[in-house]
């Protein structure tokens, strides 16, 4: 993991599943290229979640190319067991990766890249972007308009209910994130105020013996393209919760569902449904924003990703991966991304 010099073929931005499996396809294409990450240990991404969290998709699809996932067929591994897995990942394949290196800013210049980084500048004749879609977690901006005394925190940064203070709580958000975190936050004495739709649709793990993506890969729910019609209408539709009891939660007796936040002032928060005043804490799984503008030239669509057919961006050697619904419902998942990963190596091989 020492720095390179020099110009390289290829500079990987991310280290996590999206860009190791392209780097995968990189090495065995002969590329001279490099990893860079941002994090000081490889899996950080994932061990930075809360420490309850486990993967909706067992083991036996979540194989990255060209190395299985070390755990029995039906097992459902958690964060620690995804950073574990990619640590082997980079050892067995001796991928070159430099991580405590921020990339701050990327520019284009004829036939090469400049990378401004907190290591320094690098050089590269392409690019691939594998950051992922969690860039700047979002909450709502009356957020700041609560007092002090309150505690706030992003599922992003929430590990465990030890880090909040005793007193009521409000979990924020009707996402999979939000019900596994009210579904942890509820489990004692503790009064929580669930704010978000209940008006959610919840799949199970198994069905009738199988697994769920065992279900989704024979009925191709996974591989339909965003560009079909049937691909467009699930990539807008609002996502299934997986796998986590959302009515037996929200029948809980210390558990009452008010509904949307609509602002705050002070002690006061108000949702659809009810004033609250007796808050000590509020976890918001309210998702995240992309953010691009480290890219010079980039154009973005509406909601605010790159413009790319497939991971092929508007600029010339520059390149996406690990988006949501790059090309499939699959591009998201740990598995998938190894489809993703070789249809951008296929075309690399073609055009380079």
């Amino acid at each position: 993991m020492q720095k390179i010099k020099g110009m390289l073929d290829f500079i990987v931005v991310g280290a996590a599943q999206a860009g190791l499996a392209m780097a995968h396809y990189l090495q065995k294409q002969g590329k001279n290229f490099l990893v860079v990450d941002k994090e000081s240990e490889i899996g950080a991404s994932w061990l930075n979640r809360w420490d309850s969290l486990t993967l909706f998709t067992p083991s036996e699809f979540n194989n990255m190319p060209g190395m299985e996932f070390p755990a029995e067929k039906g097992h459902y591994p958690s964060k620690t067991e995804v950073a574990a897995y990619f640590q082997d990942y980079i050892e067995e394949f001796q991928i070159s990766v430099q991580l405590n290196t921020l990339v701050e800013n990327i520019t284009h210049h004829d036939d090469h890249f400049i990378l401004k980084t907190s290591q320094g500048e690098l050089k590269s004749r392409n690019v691939v972007v594998a950051t992922g879609p969690f860039h700047i977690p979002y909450t709502p901006p009356f957020s700041k308009k609560i007092n002090k005394d309150i505690f706030q925190i992003h599922s992003n940064f929430y590990k465990n209910p030890n880090q909040l203070q005793e007193g009521k709580a409000m979990v924020v958000g009707a996402g999979d994130s939000g019900f596994q975190i009210l579904d942890e936050v509820s489990q004692d004495d503790r009064g929580v105020y669930f704010s978000g739709t209940t008006d959610v649709k919840v799949l199970p793990q198994e069905i009738l013996g199988k697994t769920l993506w065992w279900w989704f890969t024979k009925s191709g729910f996974l591989s339909f393209s965003r560009d079909t019609w049937l691909g467009k209408k699930i990539s807008k539709s609002r996502q299934p919760v997986i796998g986590t009891p959302v009515k037996e939660i929200l029948e809980r007796t210390n558990v009452e569902s008010v509904g949307n936040t609509k602002n705050a002032e002070g002690d006061l928060v108000v949702t659809e449904k009810r004033k609250i005043t007796d808050l000590k804490n509020i976890i918001w799984a309210t998702g995240y924003r992309p953010n691009f503008s480290w890219i010079e030239g980039l154009e973005l669509g509406k909601n605010g990703y790159p413009k790319h057919y497939r991971g092929v961006s508007n600029i010339e050697g520059l390149y996406f991966i690990g988006l949501p619904w790059l090309h499939t419902r699959g591009s998201a998942t740990l598995g998938g991304i190894k489809r993703d990963a070789r249809y951008l190596a296929d075309y690399i091989s073609q055009t380079k």
